[in-house]
């Protein structure tokens, strides 16, 4: 039974990922290629790491799906060449190593056209996967909901189109046409292009209606009212052990890029009893695929609509300035406020990994800075300092309410089911006539509510 053609272009293609890997075979023999670039190269390039340390960001994509590394390698670029971004020279000496070690799969840590790709596909006789390929394929295989698996295919079917141009001969061909006003027909690559198209326009409007529901709960969650606080930070920097620590949860959580997509919320009591809603969300990498960047959106906006937003870094790495510079040019992109007064606080993890030496400079550090902006120390595997972050977001969360002190006849049980639903009751008694005082933490903008519901004699601000 033949195959559609755009489900055989996704099974095919040299471009469509890692989808012709048998996950069930012995792990496949990879090497890992970064180009290092010189200045006169290197635009655009990431310039804020060293090559030693892309090369390790790279070795760690290619384990995060399990592939085995048995080679890998930095490999100088004055200047990129079109149709195979190496030189003549280097592509021929990396050719003699996946000969020798019968590698099945070359991970080149850079964006390949796919000119660029089929070409190095030839000269090495084994299948390529730029960056892009590889991080879509991780993120295929940790999507777990229905709406991270859209979101990726998404992604992933955006990523192939463009792949579609001169990838395979058998594309040129063309199909007849209808009747007599069929003409020459549509070629193969054009019958592709229109299927995907198609499939696109399909994930796209089930992705709105996903957006629709998303919507509708965080109204519902405005009404409660509870305040969100998201987690964000690069790609293994801790933050789902952080939720899991902080929320009692059991979020997948290894020493592994990218081991959490889809977000995950739960509700969390603060110290003084404030409801929050915890939010964890997707780790961050640098050149994070722009497809990526589009199709997560919709999962992002509980970034956007969060009350607080927790950075998590992993202070024991050594590109840890880097990895937050990439983190808020992301959010930047995302229309985020990244400016250290607004929403945005940073969270330094893994300090258990630090020398005690490193971890006094740290502390010292955060304390200089102002109390409203200073980052908290801690680690979520051992939980030291998870008492100061809860701390920190209660102060953060109540800063601004008011608290009001209400009066509530015996008899209106109803509008003392409605002033729990308007803030957080701080403390509730009953006096000897049954009427019931309650100390309520509210928005400002909600006291006038409470005084038509109850009459002003009865409402007082502290």
């Amino acid at each position: 039974m033949e195959r559609k053609p755009a489900e055989r272009a996704a099974r095919t293609s040299p471009g469509s990922g890692l989808k012709g890997v048998d996950r069930r075979a012995p792990p496949t023999r990879c090497a890992v290629i970064t180009p290092s670039f010189t200045k006169r190269a290197a635009r655009g390039a990431d310039d804020r790491r060293s090559p030693e340390a892309r090369l390790e960001e790279a070795v760690g994509l290619a384990l995060a799906i399990d592939l085995e590394v048995v080679h890998r390698g930095l490999v100088p670029i004055s200047e990129i060449k079109p149709g195979t971004f190496l030189g003549s020279g280097k592509v021929e000496e990396i050719a003699g190593i996946i000969a020798a070690e019968e590698i099945g799969l070359v991970f080149f840590d850079a964006a390949l056209s796919p000119v660029q790709q089929r070409n190095l596909e030839k000269a090495w006789s084994t299948k390529v996967v730029d960056r892009t390929a590889l991080i879509l394929e991780i993120f295929g295989r940790r999507a777990r909901t229905r709406e991270g698996t859209l979101q990726v295919e998404l992604a992933h079917l955006t990523y192939q189109r463009s792949r579609l141009v001169r990838s395979w001969t058998h594309l040129e061909r063309q199909r007849g046409g209808f009747g007599f006003l069929g003409g020459p027909g549509e070629t193969q690559i054009e019958a592709d292009r229109r299927l995907i198209g198609e499939r696109i326009l399909r994930i796209e409007k089930d992705l709105e209606q996903v957006k629709r529901t998303r919507a509708l709960h965080r109204t519902s969650r405005k009404r409660v009212p509870y305040p969100v606080v998201a987690l964000v930070g690069y790609t293994n920097a801790g933050k789902s052990t952080l939720f899991n620590r902080v929320t009692r949860a059991d979020v997948m959580a290894q020493d592994l890029l990218f081991a959490t997509l889809d977000p995950t919320l739960r509700s969390l009591d603060l110290p003084h009893g404030t409801p929050v809603i915890l939010s964890d969300t997707v780790g961050f990498i640098s050149e994070l695929p722009t497809q990526l960047v589009a199709a997560f959106r919709a999962t992002l906006e509980e970034v956007l609509e969060a009350d607080l937003i927790l950075h998590v870094r992993d202070m024991s790495h050594p590109d840890t300035d880097a990895q937050a510079q990439d983190v808020r040019d992301v959010l930047a992109e995302l229309g985020v406020d990244t400016a250290p007064d607004g929403r945005l606080r940073e969270v330094w993890n893994k300090i258990d990994r630090l020398p005690e030496d490193e971890r006094e400079r740290l502390a010292n550090a955060a304390a200089r800075i102002e109390l409203a902006e200073r980052p908290i120390l801690l680690s979520a595997l051992t939980g030291e300092g998870t008492a100061d972050l809860l701390s920190t977001i209660e102060r953060a969360v109540t800063a601004g309410r008011v608290t009001v002190h209400v009066t509530v006849p015996v008899e209106d049980g109803e509008g003392l089911g409605w002033l729990y639903r308007q803030g957080e009751v701080l403390d509730r008694r009953s006096d000897i006539d049954g009427a019931v005082h309650v100390a309520l933490r509210i928005l400002p903008e909600r006291t006038a509510a409470v005084k038509r519901r109850f009459g002003a004699a009865r409402v007082k601000r502290t």
